[in-house]
């Protein structure tokens, strides 16, 4: 899997070089991006972000400084997606919108979450492990769920006392 026409800025850290493939992405400073790791042409990571292993990081999307991406996070570029047009010719490059989805600093983004295109998720926002995020997240908002909705804002955040933290599901939620 090849790096190829990318700008690495300083001491961008990717521990398994051979197991990414990135191609005609900017990636900025201190950086680290994990192993089966796609970052397409177009794309920019801001400085201090870290990409987890199996991620997909689709043309048009931007990550500011900061960003967290879990593990097997997929990003979308395209509402309607499809391999051919009205008369059944297959699509080609100027057969589709590309909508711009923009991750602003210091967001984090839970595993296996789905964000799709043409989206802001706000500073410093928190997405829900397994998410699909389907429209604008406010700024230091959490969101969780299918479709993802506000359940909370990042700066009221505490620690989960012990006892919580050894609390089945079904014991937190009575």
């Amino acid at each position: 899997m090849p790096i190829t026409d990318c700008e690495l800025a300083t001491d961008v850290r990717i521990p398994c070089p051979e197991l990414v493939n990135l191609y005609g992405c900017r990636v900025g400073n201190q950086t680290s991006i994990g192993p089966f790791v796609e970052i397409q042409r177009g794309c920019t990571v801001g400085d201090r972000c870290k990409i987890s292993s199996h991620s997909f990081l689709c043309e048009g999307v931007e990550l500011e400084e900061h960003v967290f991406v879990g593990h097997g996070v997929m990003f979308t570029n395209d509402l309607l997606p499809a391999s051919t047009n009205p008369d059944g010719s297959l699509k080609g490059a100027n057969d589709w919108n590309l909508l711009r989805t923009r991750v602003s600093r210091g967001a984090a983004i839970g595993s296996n979450a789905t964000i799709l295109c043409g989206i802001t998720i706000g500073e410093s926002a928190l997405i829900g492990a397994g998410a699909v995020v389907t429209q604008d997240v406010p700024a230091y908002a959490i969101v969780v769920g299918v479709p993802a909705r506000v359940t909370g804002d990042i700066r009221s955040r505490t620690a989960v006392p012990p006892e919580v933290s050894r609390m089945t599901a079904n014991e937190v939620a009575s």
